[in-house]
Order: C-alpha cells, then sequence, then structure tokens
C-alpha cells in the first residue's frame, strides 16, 4: 500500500495527442522510478492452470498482476479525456502502452522513415551567420532527442564532430586548435560548448571595441571639419574687411564667360568639357552630329512612319545580251532588276515606293 500510495502522489505528465515523443520519454522515467517499466516493456503471462503453481510462483503472479494494474491505471491517468477510449478496452499496460506508441509513433515501417528524415535534417544542419552557439546547440538538442525517442542511439563524439564541422568560418580559429589539441574521442559536448562560448564572447568584445573605435574617429572627424570651417570663416571675413567689394562678388562673377560652355563659374582651361567636340545638332559636348543620338532617334521615327517605302539592293547590267550574266548575294531581303522577262510570277497588283541609294524615289510595277 505504501508503494501505491507513493504512485498515485507524483504528478504525471497529460499525453493530448501532440509530442509524443517527449511523453513517453517522461513515462519510461516514470515508470522505471517505480519499478514498473519491465510490466510494461515485456509484459507477464498468466498460466492456463494455476492449480500446479507452487507457493512462490503465485507469489509472484499476485505481484506481477498487481504492478500491471497498477502501470495501467497511471496510464489512464496519464492520458487525456480525448484519448482516454482508445485504451478503454486494453486489459493490461502493455497492450494500453503499445495502442499509444502504435497509433502516435507509428509502426516500425512509418518509424524508420522518420528516422531517416531526422538524420537527414541532422546531416544538413548548418550555424547561421547571425546564430549565437547556444541557440545552435538547442537546435542540434531538438533533433538528436527526437532520434533517440525513435531509438537512434547519438553519442556524444558524433555531436562534437557535428558542430566543429558546420560553425561558421569565423570560429575556425578556435575549432582548429580544438582539433589539434584535444582527443575528440573523449572530449564531451559540454567541454566543447564552454570553449565555443567563450571565444564568441571574445569575438563580441572584439566587434564592439571596432564599433566604438569608428564611433570616436567619426566624432574626430566632425570635430576636425567643424574647426577647419571655422578658421575658413575667419579668415574670409578677416579677407572682405581688407576689400569690402570683394565681399559682393558672387562665385558667378568671379570668372568671366568660359569659351567653350558660357558659364561663369570656372576658367575657360578649367571647363569640364575643355578638349572634347560639340555636337552641332543637339549642341551637347561629346559627340558629333554623326553620332547624334538625337538625330539618330528622330530619323529613326520618321522611318517607321514612312511605312510604304521599301528599302533594297538594285543592280544594272548595261549589256543587252543575257550570256555573261551575274548574280549577286547582297544580305539584302528586296532586290530589284529592270527586265521583266527573267521572273517567273510577277504580281502586278502589288505597287511600292522604293527608296534608291541616291534619296530618290521611284514605284514599282509589280513583285
Amino acid at each position: 500500500m505504501a508503494t501505491t500510495n507513493q504512485t498515485s502522489s507524483i504528478p504525471v505528465p497529460i499525453f493530448k495527442g501532440e509530442s509524443y515523443d517527449f511523453w513517453s520519454v517522461k513515462m519510461k522515467t516514470f515508470f522505471r522510478s517505480q519499478d514498473l517499466w519491465d510490466i510494461i516493456e515485456e509484459g507477464f503471462t498468466i498460466p492456463e492452470d494455476t492449480s500446479t503453481l507452487t507457493a512462490a510462483q503465485k507469489k509472484e503472479l499476485k505481484e506481477n498482476k498487481q504492478k500491471d494494474s497498477r502501470a495501467l491505471f497511471v496510464l489512464q491517468q496519464a492520458v487525456d479525456d480525448t484519448i482516454f477510449p482508445r485504451i478503454i478496452g486494453a486489459t493490461s499496460a502493455k497492450q494500453a502502452w503499445n495502442t499509444i506508441q502504435e497509433e502516435f509513433q507509428g509502426s516500425d515501417e512509418v518509424r524508420n522513415i522518420k528516422l531517416h528524415s531526422l538524420r537527414r535534417e541532422f546531416e544538413l544542419l548548418r550555424m547561421k551567420e547571425s546564430e549565437t552557439i547556444k541557440d545552435y546547440y538547442s537546435r542540434i538538442k531538438e533533433i538528436v532527442s527526437q532520434m533517440r525517442a525513435y531509438g537512434e542511439n547519438i553519442l556524444d563524439k558524433k555531436i562534437v564532430e557535428k558542430i566543429l564541422i558546420s560553425i561558421p568560418q569565423k570560429y575556425d580559429a578556435i575549432a582548429t586548435a580544438i582539433e589539434q589539441t584535444k582527443d575528440l574521442t573523449t572530449l564531451s559536448v559540454t567541454q566543447l560548448m564552454g570553449s565555443l562560448e567563450a571565444y564568441e564572447q571574445r569575438l563580441k568584445r572584439h566587434e564592439e571595441d571596432s564599433v566604438e573605435n569608428a564611433f570616436q574617429s567619426k566624432l574626430k572627424l566632425r570635430s576636425q571639419n567643424k574647426e577647419y570651417e571655422g578658421n575658413k570663416s575667419r579668415e574670409e571675413i578677416s579677407r572682405n574687411k581688407e576689400n569690402p567689394r570683394s565681399f559682393s562678388m558672387t562665385r558667378q562673377e568671379k570668372y568671366p564667360p568660359c569659351g567653350i560652355c558660357k558659364k561663369t563659374s570656372h576658367l575657360e582651361k578649367d571647363c569640364w568639357h575643355h578638349g572634347k567636340p560639340q555636337c552641332k545638332y543637339c549642341k551637347k559636348f561629346g559627340h558629333i552630329e554623326k553620332y547624334c543620338r538625337s538625330k539618330n532617334r528622330h530619323q529613326a521615327n520618321f522611318a517607321e512612319e514612312d511605312n510604304q517605302e521599301k528599302l533594297l539592293f538594285y543592280a544594272n547590267q548595261e549589256s543587252p545580251s543575257r550570256e555573261g550574266s551575274w548574280y549577286l548575294d547582297s544580305g539584302c531581303s528586296n532586290h530589284m532588276a529592270k527586265d521583266q522577262s527573267i521572273f517567273k510570277d510577277i504580281d502586278k497588283s502589288v505597287n511600292v515606293k522604293v527608296r534608291l541609294g541616291n534619296g530618290t524615289t521611284v514605284e514599282s510595277r509589280g513583285k
């Protein structure tokens, strides 16, 4: 009775249909603390004929029945009312446990698929540049816990190796030192995390010092600029007092008009456009009329509007005889000839205007 009272006084986690892996780990620990896990994991057998049992066997059978009833009672208390109907027909703790496990953890095949997915996720884990080493380790522990819940035995050695190969480049110095001075087969995850967190704090202090130095340099430069501007203003005031006429002169009145751009803010030899050609069409500097974009754009628009004219290649042979006739591939899409007899078919309903090379326009008599 003392054991029963102790069991009932310890609160158990309630399973509501979510996070079965975590709940099952907690329940296994609870059942081991009460010496009940063996009866759930292995169960017990009730002989068909109990009359042949010895006194010791009868006593053992009675104890197993009591332990099984206690374990079944705990399981019934550890599930929510929405889950309880699934185990209401179970006659043993092992049967109730297996029912919940099969539904929420899946069969062996389903568990293997989930475990394979977790293994892949573990292999692809990489620490982010903006992430702290502590936060990254939390992500690793979460996946490792799930893998262990599915029966995967993850050793500390594998976790240590995973952390060392997946941290960012800024940890290369400490990672190399650990690999060269420590035995990774005996190095614990706790020791590794202590070294990495200490190195991370050192990096953080260096970054803070760099920011502080940059801020101080900026303030110093700003102060120097203000001092320079103040000295410059005092020099200008002093000069203006000595020469009142210069005080009223503006920057534009300081120089005569530039012979190139006509502005009065600089000398001709200092002009930005000095030595550059000037377009006669748009009056801008840097190109000549032949390559003027404004002119070419205007001519292109004109050509698009005059869509009745066709551009072609024209060649004329003065000899009346066909002997020695030649053929030329000019690369043009259209060609024109004056001899109607050399064409196989002519559509005389097609009459278009054609611009010749000398700029004149003629009308064709067929196509």
